[in-house]
Protein backbone atom coordinates (compact mmCIF):
# COMPACT_ATOMS: atom_id res chain seq x y z
CA UNK A 1 0.00 0.00 0.00
CA UNK A 2 1.02 3.61 -0.49
CA UNK A 3 2.29 5.08 2.76
CA UNK A 4 -0.34 7.40 4.18
CA UNK A 5 0.52 11.10 4.11
CA UNK A 6 -0.52 13.48 6.81
CA UNK A 7 -4.30 13.21 7.29
CA UNK A 8 -4.63 16.97 7.69
CA UNK A 9 -3.64 17.57 4.08
CA UNK A 10 -6.47 17.62 1.52
CA UNK A 11 -3.86 16.48 -0.97
CA UNK A 12 -3.37 13.26 0.92
CA UNK A 13 -6.02 11.18 -0.80
CA UNK A 14 -5.02 8.37 -3.13
CA UNK A 15 -5.22 8.96 -6.87
CA UNK A 16 -8.52 7.64 -8.24
CA UNK A 17 -9.50 7.96 -11.85
CA UNK A 18 -12.90 9.37 -12.69
CA UNK A 19 -15.26 6.52 -13.49
CA UNK A 20 -15.15 5.70 -17.18
CA UNK A 21 -18.90 5.28 -17.52
CA UNK A 22 -21.42 7.99 -16.78
CA UNK A 23 -23.48 5.67 -14.60
CA UNK A 24 -20.50 4.27 -12.66
CA UNK A 25 -19.75 6.80 -9.96
CA UNK A 26 -17.10 4.91 -8.00
CA UNK A 27 -14.16 2.68 -8.80
CA UNK A 28 -13.68 -0.98 -7.90
CA UNK A 29 -14.95 -4.22 -9.36
CA UNK A 30 -18.25 -4.38 -7.50
CA UNK A 31 -19.11 -0.77 -8.23
CA UNK A 32 -18.14 -1.22 -11.85
CA UNK A 33 -20.97 -3.66 -12.48
CA UNK A 34 -23.51 -2.60 -9.88
CA UNK A 35 -25.10 -0.34 -12.49
CA UNK A 36 -26.59 -3.43 -14.10
CA UNK A 37 -28.34 -4.60 -10.96
CA UNK A 38 -32.02 -5.04 -11.62
CA UNK A 39 -31.68 -4.69 -15.40
CA UNK A 40 -33.22 -7.63 -17.24
CA UNK A 41 -30.53 -8.69 -19.68
CA UNK A 42 -31.70 -10.97 -22.52
CA UNK A 43 -30.77 -14.63 -21.99
CA UNK A 44 -28.39 -16.28 -24.43
CA UNK A 45 -30.24 -18.63 -26.83
CA UNK A 46 -28.10 -18.15 -29.94
CA UNK A 47 -25.65 -20.68 -31.34
CA UNK A 48 -21.90 -20.40 -30.74
CA UNK A 49 -21.39 -18.91 -34.20
CA UNK A 50 -23.48 -15.91 -33.15
CA UNK A 51 -21.82 -15.42 -29.77
CA UNK A 52 -19.10 -12.81 -29.47
CA UNK A 53 -16.60 -13.88 -26.83
CA UNK A 54 -14.69 -11.40 -24.68
CA UNK A 55 -11.32 -11.62 -22.94
CA UNK A 56 -10.80 -9.01 -20.21
CA UNK A 57 -7.16 -8.01 -19.86
CA UNK A 58 -6.90 -5.76 -16.84
CA UNK A 59 -9.53 -6.52 -14.19
CA UNK A 60 -9.93 -3.20 -12.41
CA UNK A 61 -13.09 -1.12 -12.25
CA UNK A 62 -12.55 0.38 -15.68
CA UNK A 63 -12.33 -3.05 -17.33
CA UNK A 64 -15.31 -4.41 -15.42
CA UNK A 65 -17.37 -1.40 -16.43
CA UNK A 66 -16.47 -2.02 -20.07
CA UNK A 67 -17.74 -5.60 -19.72
CA UNK A 68 -21.04 -4.21 -18.45
CA UNK A 69 -21.30 -1.95 -21.52
CA UNK A 70 -20.49 -4.80 -23.89
CA UNK A 71 -23.18 -6.97 -22.34
CA UNK A 72 -25.70 -4.12 -22.63
CA UNK A 73 -25.06 -3.37 -26.30
CA UNK A 74 -28.27 -3.19 -28.29
CA UNK A 75 -30.39 -3.91 -25.23
CA UNK A 76 -31.30 -2.19 -21.98
CA UNK A 77 -28.83 0.38 -20.72
CA UNK A 78 -28.72 2.81 -17.85
CA UNK A 79 -29.32 6.45 -18.66
CA UNK A 80 -27.59 9.31 -16.88
CA UNK A 81 -30.46 9.60 -14.45
CA UNK A 82 -30.24 5.92 -13.53
CA UNK A 83 -33.34 4.81 -15.45
CA UNK A 84 -33.23 2.17 -18.14
CA UNK A 85 -33.63 2.99 -21.80
CA UNK A 86 -33.67 0.98 -25.01
CA UNK A 87 -30.51 1.32 -27.07
CA UNK A 88 -31.00 2.57 -30.58
CA UNK A 89 -28.20 0.52 -32.15
CA UNK A 90 -30.02 -2.83 -32.27
CA UNK A 91 -27.51 -4.09 -34.83
CA UNK A 92 -25.09 -4.35 -31.90
CA UNK A 93 -27.38 -6.76 -30.05
CA UNK A 94 -26.72 -10.46 -29.78
CA UNK A 95 -25.22 -13.06 -27.46
CA UNK A 96 -21.97 -12.11 -25.71
CA UNK A 97 -19.90 -14.02 -23.19
CA UNK A 98 -16.86 -13.24 -21.10
CA UNK A 99 -14.61 -16.29 -21.45
CA UNK A 100 -11.16 -15.26 -20.18
CA UNK A 101 -9.58 -12.85 -17.71
CA UNK A 102 -6.00 -11.70 -17.16
CA UNK A 103 -4.28 -9.52 -14.58
CA UNK A 104 -1.11 -9.25 -12.52
CA UNK A 105 -2.92 -9.92 -9.24
CA UNK A 106 -5.14 -12.84 -8.25
CA UNK A 107 -7.29 -10.69 -5.97
CA UNK A 108 -8.19 -8.42 -8.90
CA UNK A 109 -9.36 -11.36 -10.99
CA UNK A 110 -11.20 -12.91 -8.05
CA UNK A 111 -12.98 -9.69 -7.15
CA UNK A 112 -13.97 -8.86 -10.72
CA UNK A 113 -15.07 -12.43 -11.45
CA UNK A 114 -17.25 -12.58 -8.34
CA UNK A 115 -18.92 -9.23 -9.00
CA UNK A 116 -19.46 -9.81 -12.73
CA UNK A 117 -20.80 -13.32 -12.15
CA UNK A 118 -23.24 -12.02 -9.57
CA UNK A 119 -24.62 -9.39 -11.92
CA UNK A 120 -24.32 -11.10 -15.31
CA UNK A 121 -24.90 -14.74 -14.46
CA UNK A 122 -24.03 -17.29 -17.14
CA UNK A 123 -22.76 -14.58 -19.44
CA UNK A 124 -19.57 -14.88 -17.40
CA UNK A 125 -18.00 -18.23 -18.28
CA UNK A 126 -14.48 -17.94 -16.90
CA UNK A 127 -13.41 -21.04 -14.95
CA UNK A 128 -10.10 -21.10 -13.10
CA UNK A 129 -8.26 -22.51 -16.10
CA UNK A 130 -9.16 -19.38 -18.09
CA UNK A 131 -8.07 -16.95 -15.36
CA UNK A 132 -4.48 -15.99 -16.13
CA UNK A 133 -1.85 -14.22 -14.03
CA UNK A 134 1.37 -12.47 -14.91
CA UNK A 135 2.94 -10.21 -17.48
CA UNK A 136 2.33 -12.76 -20.26
CA UNK A 137 -1.24 -13.48 -19.17
CA UNK A 138 -2.64 -11.35 -22.00
CA UNK A 139 -1.39 -13.85 -24.58
CA UNK A 140 -3.08 -16.75 -22.82
CA UNK A 141 -6.35 -14.82 -22.55
CA UNK A 142 -6.31 -13.75 -26.21
CA UNK A 143 -5.48 -17.32 -27.23
CA UNK A 144 -8.88 -18.34 -25.80
CA UNK A 145 -10.61 -16.22 -28.45
CA UNK A 146 -11.49 -16.89 -32.06
CA UNK A 147 -11.07 -14.44 -34.93
CA UNK A 148 -14.03 -12.09 -34.67
CA UNK A 149 -14.13 -12.11 -30.86
CA UNK A 150 -13.03 -9.11 -28.78
CA UNK A 151 -9.95 -8.59 -26.62
CA UNK A 152 -10.62 -5.87 -24.05
CA UNK A 153 -7.35 -4.07 -23.35
CA UNK A 154 -7.84 -2.14 -20.12
CA UNK A 155 -4.40 -2.27 -18.48
CA UNK A 156 -2.17 0.78 -18.26
CA UNK A 157 -0.72 2.57 -21.28
CA UNK A 158 2.76 1.04 -21.16
CA UNK A 159 1.30 -2.33 -22.14
CA UNK A 160 -1.29 -1.24 -24.69
CA UNK A 161 0.93 -1.57 -27.77
CA UNK A 162 2.19 -5.14 -27.22
CA UNK A 163 -1.29 -6.30 -26.25
CA UNK A 164 -2.81 -4.66 -29.32
CA UNK A 165 -0.16 -6.09 -31.63
CA UNK A 166 -0.78 -9.61 -30.36
CA UNK A 167 -4.56 -9.37 -30.73
CA UNK A 168 -4.39 -7.95 -34.25
CA UNK A 169 -1.88 -10.60 -35.33
CA UNK A 170 -4.35 -13.24 -34.09
CA UNK A 171 -7.20 -11.63 -36.06
CA UNK A 172 -9.04 -10.72 -32.86
CA UNK A 173 -11.08 -7.50 -32.63
CA UNK A 174 -10.11 -5.03 -29.92
CA UNK A 175 -11.59 -2.57 -27.52
CA UNK A 176 -8.74 -0.56 -25.98
CA UNK A 177 -9.02 1.90 -23.17
CA UNK A 178 -7.19 5.20 -22.92
CA UNK A 179 -4.41 5.97 -22.52
CA UNK A 180 -3.00 4.19 -25.54
CA UNK A 181 0.72 4.86 -25.05
CA UNK A 182 2.95 6.63 -22.57
CA UNK A 183 5.47 7.88 -25.10
CA UNK A 184 6.00 8.51 -28.85
CA UNK A 185 7.59 5.09 -29.34
CA UNK A 186 4.43 3.45 -28.06
CA UNK A 187 2.33 5.61 -30.38
CA UNK A 188 4.39 4.39 -33.35
CA UNK A 189 3.49 0.82 -32.42
CA UNK A 190 -0.20 1.65 -32.07
CA UNK A 191 -0.21 3.27 -35.51
CA UNK A 192 1.47 0.24 -37.12
CA UNK A 193 -0.91 -2.17 -35.41
CA UNK A 194 -3.85 -0.08 -36.61
CA UNK A 195 -2.58 -0.26 -40.18
CA UNK A 196 -2.26 -4.05 -39.93
CA UNK A 197 -5.80 -4.21 -38.52
CA UNK A 198 -7.07 -2.41 -41.64
CA UNK A 199 -5.38 -4.97 -43.87
CA UNK A 200 -6.75 -7.88 -41.86
CA UNK A 201 -10.26 -6.48 -41.41
CA UNK A 202 -9.90 -6.37 -37.62
CA UNK A 203 -12.19 -3.90 -35.82
CA UNK A 204 -10.75 -1.59 -33.15
CA UNK A 205 -12.74 0.56 -30.76
CA UNK A 206 -10.94 3.10 -28.58
CA UNK A 207 -12.05 4.55 -25.25
CA UNK A 208 -12.35 8.21 -26.26
CA UNK A 209 -16.06 7.99 -25.63
CA UNK A 210 -16.79 11.71 -26.12
CA UNK A 211 -16.61 11.15 -29.89
CA UNK A 212 -19.73 8.99 -29.49
CA UNK A 213 -21.70 11.64 -27.60
CA UNK A 214 -24.76 12.69 -29.58
CA UNK A 215 -24.81 16.08 -27.82
CA UNK A 216 -21.23 16.84 -28.82
CA UNK A 217 -21.84 15.52 -32.34
CA UNK A 218 -24.75 17.95 -32.67
CA UNK A 219 -22.56 20.85 -31.53
CA UNK A 220 -19.82 19.81 -33.94
CA UNK A 221 -22.35 19.98 -36.76
CA UNK A 222 -23.33 23.49 -35.64
CA UNK A 223 -19.67 24.49 -35.67
CA UNK A 224 -19.19 23.04 -39.15
CA UNK A 225 -22.31 24.89 -40.33
CA UNK A 226 -20.81 28.18 -39.17
CA UNK A 227 -23.06 28.89 -36.19
CA UNK A 228 -20.11 30.19 -34.15
CA UNK A 229 -18.21 31.80 -37.02
CA UNK A 230 -14.50 31.12 -37.27
CA UNK A 231 -13.13 29.39 -34.16
CA UNK A 232 -10.42 31.57 -32.62
CA UNK A 233 -9.81 30.08 -29.18
CA UNK A 234 -10.50 26.81 -27.33
CA UNK A 235 -10.08 26.51 -23.56
CA UNK A 236 -10.01 23.21 -21.64
CA UNK A 237 -9.67 22.86 -17.86
CA UNK A 238 -9.27 20.02 -15.40
CA UNK A 239 -8.45 21.52 -12.02
CA UNK A 240 -9.08 19.72 -8.74
CA UNK A 241 -7.55 19.23 -5.26
CA UNK A 242 -4.83 16.90 -6.49
CA UNK A 243 -3.20 13.53 -6.05
CA UNK A 244 -0.49 12.57 -3.60
CA UNK A 245 1.93 9.66 -3.50
CA UNK A 246 4.00 8.86 -0.45
CA UNK A 247 7.52 7.43 -0.57
CA UNK A 248 8.36 3.97 -1.84
CA UNK A 249 8.85 1.39 0.91
CA UNK A 250 12.18 -0.27 0.22
CA UNK A 251 11.04 -3.73 1.35
CA UNK A 252 8.62 -4.07 -1.57
CA UNK A 253 9.01 -5.37 -5.13
CA UNK A 254 9.46 -1.97 -6.78
CA UNK A 255 8.05 -2.89 -10.20
CA UNK A 256 4.91 -4.51 -8.78
CA UNK A 257 4.51 -1.64 -6.32
CA UNK A 258 4.56 0.85 -9.19
CA UNK A 259 1.86 -1.18 -10.94
CA UNK A 260 -0.32 -1.63 -7.85
CA UNK A 261 -3.77 0.05 -7.81
CA UNK A 262 -3.53 3.84 -7.92
CA UNK A 263 0.22 3.98 -8.47
CA UNK A 264 0.64 3.69 -12.26
CA UNK A 265 -0.73 7.21 -12.77
CA UNK A 266 2.18 8.49 -10.74
CA UNK A 267 4.80 7.10 -13.15
CA UNK A 268 5.44 8.39 -16.65
CA UNK A 269 6.59 5.04 -18.02
CA UNK A 270 3.50 3.17 -16.82
CA UNK A 271 0.62 5.46 -17.72
CA UNK A 272 2.02 8.63 -19.26
CA UNK A 273 1.35 10.45 -16.00
CA UNK A 274 -1.60 12.14 -14.38
CA UNK A 275 -1.88 14.99 -16.89
CA UNK A 276 -2.51 12.72 -19.88
CA UNK A 277 -4.68 10.36 -17.86
CA UNK A 278 -6.96 13.24 -16.89
CA UNK A 279 -6.78 15.50 -19.95
CA UNK A 280 -6.68 13.19 -22.99
CA UNK A 281 -10.46 13.40 -23.51
CA UNK A 282 -10.46 17.19 -23.55
CA UNK A 283 -7.34 17.36 -25.72
CA UNK A 284 -9.13 15.05 -28.15
CA UNK A 285 -12.12 17.41 -28.02
CA UNK A 286 -9.87 20.34 -28.99
CA UNK A 287 -8.63 18.44 -32.03
CA UNK A 288 -12.16 17.38 -32.94
CA UNK A 289 -13.42 20.96 -32.74
CA UNK A 290 -10.63 22.12 -35.05
CA UNK A 291 -10.83 18.99 -37.24
CA UNK A 292 -7.03 19.00 -37.28
CA UNK A 293 -3.96 18.42 -35.16
CA UNK A 294 -1.76 21.24 -33.82
CA UNK A 295 1.50 22.19 -35.46
CA UNK A 296 3.23 23.06 -32.17
CA UNK A 297 2.88 23.23 -28.41
CA UNK A 298 4.64 25.06 -25.63
CA UNK A 299 3.81 25.27 -21.97
CA UNK A 300 4.82 25.74 -18.37
CA UNK A 301 4.24 23.77 -15.19
CA UNK A 302 5.67 22.94 -11.79
CA UNK A 303 4.98 22.02 -8.19
CA UNK A 304 3.81 24.22 -5.38
CA UNK A 305 6.37 25.26 -2.76
CA UNK A 306 6.73 22.68 -0.03
CA UNK A 307 5.17 19.79 -1.96
CA UNK A 308 6.17 16.40 -0.56
CA UNK A 309 4.69 14.42 -3.44
CA UNK A 310 7.04 11.54 -4.28
CA UNK A 311 5.64 10.81 -7.75
CA UNK A 312 6.93 11.91 -11.17
CA UNK A 313 3.99 14.23 -11.81
CA UNK A 314 3.91 17.97 -11.68
CA UNK A 315 0.84 19.54 -10.11
CA UNK A 316 0.36 22.34 -12.67
CA UNK A 317 0.30 22.13 -16.46
CA UNK A 318 -0.56 24.95 -18.85
CA UNK A 319 -0.17 24.25 -22.56
CA UNK A 320 -0.80 26.42 -25.60
CA UNK A 321 -1.44 24.46 -28.77
CA UNK A 322 -1.16 26.31 -32.10
CA UNK A 323 -2.97 25.11 -35.23
CA UNK A 324 -1.96 25.77 -38.84
CA UNK A 325 -4.38 28.70 -39.18
CA UNK A 326 -2.99 30.37 -36.04
CA UNK A 327 -5.89 29.35 -33.80
CA UNK A 328 -4.94 28.53 -30.21
CA UNK A 329 -6.13 25.90 -27.77
CA UNK A 330 -5.27 26.52 -24.13
CA UNK A 331 -5.25 23.36 -21.99
CA UNK A 332 -4.83 23.71 -18.22
CA UNK A 333 -4.45 21.06 -15.56
CA UNK A 334 -3.93 21.92 -11.91
CA UNK A 335 -3.99 19.53 -8.97
CA UNK A 336 -3.54 21.61 -5.81
CA UNK A 337 -5.81 21.73 -2.73
CA UNK A 338 -7.85 24.76 -1.65
CA UNK A 339 -7.82 26.35 -5.10
CA UNK A 340 -10.42 27.19 -7.73
CA UNK A 341 -11.71 24.07 -9.52
CA UNK A 342 -13.00 23.70 -13.06
CA UNK A 343 -13.75 20.83 -15.43
CA UNK A 344 -14.93 21.87 -18.86
CA UNK A 345 -14.13 22.68 -22.48
CA UNK A 346 -15.13 26.02 -24.00
CA UNK A 347 -14.68 27.60 -27.42
CA UNK A 348 -14.94 31.08 -28.84
CA UNK A 349 -15.80 31.95 -32.42
CA UNK A 350 -16.17 35.23 -34.24
CA UNK A 351 -19.97 35.06 -33.80
CA UNK A 352 -20.45 33.42 -30.39
CA UNK A 353 -18.99 31.21 -27.68
CA UNK A 354 -19.97 27.66 -26.72
CA UNK A 355 -19.47 25.10 -24.01
CA UNK A 356 -18.44 21.75 -25.43
CA UNK A 357 -18.46 19.55 -22.33
CA UNK A 358 -18.65 19.80 -18.58
CA UNK A 359 -17.91 18.24 -15.21
CA UNK A 360 -16.96 14.53 -15.39
CA UNK A 361 -17.35 14.77 -19.18
CA UNK A 362 -21.03 15.67 -18.89
CA UNK A 363 -22.69 16.38 -22.28
CA UNK A 364 -23.56 19.94 -21.24
CA UNK A 365 -23.02 21.28 -24.76
CA UNK A 366 -24.54 24.66 -25.60
CA UNK A 367 -24.09 27.78 -27.69
CA UNK A 368 -24.32 31.26 -26.15
CA UNK A 369 -25.72 34.43 -27.66
CA UNK A 370 -22.30 36.09 -27.60
CA UNK A 371 -18.98 35.62 -25.78
CA UNK A 372 -20.52 35.61 -22.30
CA UNK A 373 -20.58 32.09 -20.88
CA UNK A 374 -23.50 32.30 -18.47
CA UNK A 375 -26.62 30.19 -17.73
CA UNK A 376 -28.92 33.07 -18.69
CA UNK A 377 -27.23 33.63 -22.05
CA UNK A 378 -27.84 30.29 -23.80
CA UNK A 379 -28.99 30.42 -27.41
CA UNK A 380 -29.01 26.68 -28.27
CA UNK A 381 -28.88 23.27 -26.60
CA UNK A 382 -28.84 19.86 -28.30
CA UNK A 383 -31.45 17.18 -27.80
CA UNK A 384 -30.82 15.33 -24.55
CA UNK A 385 -28.76 12.19 -24.96
CA UNK A 386 -30.67 8.91 -24.67
CA UNK A 387 -27.59 6.68 -24.75
CA UNK A 388 -24.53 7.60 -22.72
CA UNK A 389 -21.29 7.76 -24.75
CA UNK A 390 -19.65 4.88 -22.88
CA UNK A 391 -22.46 2.66 -24.12
CA UNK A 392 -22.60 4.21 -27.58
CA UNK A 393 -18.96 3.38 -28.31
CA UNK A 394 -19.64 -0.28 -27.59
CA UNK A 395 -22.83 -0.26 -29.66
CA UNK A 396 -20.81 1.06 -32.60
CA UNK A 397 -18.02 -1.51 -32.25
CA UNK A 398 -20.30 -4.52 -31.85
CA UNK A 399 -22.60 -3.41 -34.69
CA UNK A 400 -19.54 -3.19 -36.95
CA UNK A 401 -18.45 -6.68 -35.92
CA UNK A 402 -21.87 -8.26 -36.43
CA UNK A 403 -22.39 -6.51 -39.78
CA UNK A 404 -18.72 -6.87 -40.82
CA UNK A 405 -18.34 -3.16 -41.52
CA UNK A 406 -15.09 -1.18 -41.22
CA UNK A 407 -14.46 0.21 -37.75
CA UNK A 408 -10.95 1.21 -36.71
CA UNK A 409 -10.39 4.05 -34.25
CA UNK A 410 -6.71 3.21 -33.65
CA UNK A 411 -5.17 5.99 -35.74
CA UNK A 412 -7.41 8.76 -34.42
CA UNK A 413 -6.90 7.58 -30.83
CA UNK A 414 -3.15 7.32 -31.25
CA UNK A 415 -2.81 10.78 -32.78
CA UNK A 416 -4.90 12.41 -30.07
CA UNK A 417 -2.72 10.63 -27.51
CA UNK A 418 0.35 11.88 -29.38
CA UNK A 419 -0.99 15.42 -29.11
CA UNK A 420 -1.31 14.96 -25.36
CA UNK A 421 2.25 13.60 -25.18
CA UNK A 422 3.43 16.57 -27.23
CA UNK A 423 1.88 18.99 -24.73
CA UNK A 424 3.23 17.12 -21.72
CA UNK A 425 6.70 17.10 -23.32
CA UNK A 426 6.53 20.84 -23.92
CA UNK A 427 5.97 21.42 -20.20
CA UNK A 428 8.47 18.81 -18.99
CA UNK A 429 11.27 19.85 -21.36
CA UNK A 430 10.65 23.59 -21.46
CA UNK A 431 10.86 23.46 -25.26
CA UNK A 432 8.49 24.22 -28.11
CA UNK A 433 7.51 20.79 -29.46
CA UNK A 434 6.28 20.58 -33.04
CA UNK A 435 3.86 18.01 -34.40
CA UNK A 436 6.53 16.82 -36.82
CA UNK A 437 8.95 16.36 -33.91
CA UNK A 438 6.44 14.27 -32.00
CA UNK A 439 5.33 12.22 -35.01
CA UNK A 440 8.92 11.34 -35.94
CA UNK A 441 10.04 10.53 -32.39
CA UNK A 442 10.74 6.98 -31.21
CA UNK A 443 11.46 8.00 -27.60
CA UNK A 444 10.44 5.41 -25.00
CA UNK A 445 10.49 5.57 -21.20
CA UNK A 446 10.85 1.77 -21.00
CA UNK A 447 12.48 0.07 -23.96
CA UNK A 448 11.94 -3.48 -22.64
CA UNK A 449 8.28 -3.29 -21.65
CA UNK A 450 7.50 -6.45 -23.66
CA UNK A 451 10.03 -8.44 -21.66
CA UNK A 452 9.11 -7.33 -18.13
CA UNK A 453 8.54 -10.01 -15.51
CA UNK A 454 7.85 -9.85 -11.80
CA UNK A 455 11.61 -10.14 -11.25
CA UNK A 456 12.53 -7.23 -13.52
CA UNK A 457 13.95 -4.04 -12.03
CA UNK A 458 11.51 -1.15 -12.13
CA UNK A 459 12.05 1.16 -15.13
CA UNK A 460 12.50 4.11 -12.75
CA UNK A 461 14.11 3.84 -9.32
CA UNK A 462 13.36 5.67 -6.08
CA UNK A 463 16.09 7.64 -4.33
CA UNK A 464 17.16 7.10 -0.74
CA UNK A 465 14.11 9.01 0.52
CA UNK A 466 11.72 6.93 -1.58
CA UNK A 467 11.09 9.77 -4.04
CA UNK A 468 11.06 9.48 -7.82
CA UNK A 469 12.65 11.90 -10.31
CA UNK A 470 10.31 14.62 -11.53
CA UNK A 471 10.84 16.36 -14.89
CA UNK A 472 13.34 19.24 -15.00
CA UNK A 473 12.68 21.77 -17.79
CA UNK A 474 15.83 22.42 -19.79
CA UNK A 475 17.20 18.94 -18.99
CA UNK A 476 14.38 16.42 -19.45
CA UNK A 477 13.96 14.71 -22.83
CA UNK A 478 10.66 13.11 -23.85
CA UNK A 479 10.58 13.50 -27.65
Amino acid sequence: MTPSPAPSSPRSRQFKTTSRRGFLRTTGQAAAVSALAGVALPHVHASDSQTIQLALIGCGGRGSGAVANAMSAGGLVLGDSGGTQRATGSAAGGPIKLVAMADLRPERIEGAHKALSRELGDRVDVPKDRQFLGFDAYKKAIDCLRPGDVAMLTTHAAFRAPHLEYAVEKGVNVFMEKNFAADPGGIQRILRAGELADRKGVKIGAGLMCRHSSARQALIQKIRDGALGDIQLIRAYRMDPGYFMGPFAKDRNELLWQLSPGHPYQFLWASGGVFIELMIHQIDECFWIKDSYPISAHGIGGRFAGSTDCSQNLDSYSIEYTFADGTKAQVTGRYIPNCHTDFGTYLHGTKAAAKFSGDVHAPTSMIYNDQRIAPNNVAWRPTKETINPWQAEWDALLAAIRQDKPHNEARRAALSNLGAIMGRAAVHTGKVITWDDALASTFRFCSNVDALTADSPAPVQADAQGRYPAPIPGKTIEV
